[in-house]
């Protein structure tokens, strides 16, 4: 029998990514935060590994390293309201200037 081929897809990248969750009710923030990081990447241990930093007071929700299938699992979690892919930004206060007197 010939061996069945491989998957030629290339492995997917994580990156981090904002998850914006419901206020939970009925435990911590971060409890509740690495469980739903728990049930897509299937282990505490890789939860905490992915989860960088958790939202409490402004917002409710994590930042975390997600790849594509990964974010597209937790979005439909429970409580889960948006995932968006976090984006650096950079501030040009323009042309230096110089004043003499």
């Amino acid at each position: 029998m010939a061996a069945e081929p491989k998957s030629m897809e290339p492995p997917q990248t994580a990156e981090v990514h904002i998850v914006y969750t419901d206020q939970p009710q009925d435990q911590e923030p971060e409890t509740h935060h690495l469980r739903t990081l728990t049930s897509v990447l299937g282990s505490e241990e890789a939860a905490k590994g992915a989860l960088l930093y958790t939202y409490k007071h402004a917002a409710s929700g994590f930042s975390a390293k997600l790849t594509p299938d990964q974010v597209e699992q937790i979005s439909k979690k429970p409580g889960v309201i948006e995932v968006v892919k976090s984006r650096s930004a950079e501030l040009h206060s323009g042309p230096a200037q110089t004043h003499t007197m």
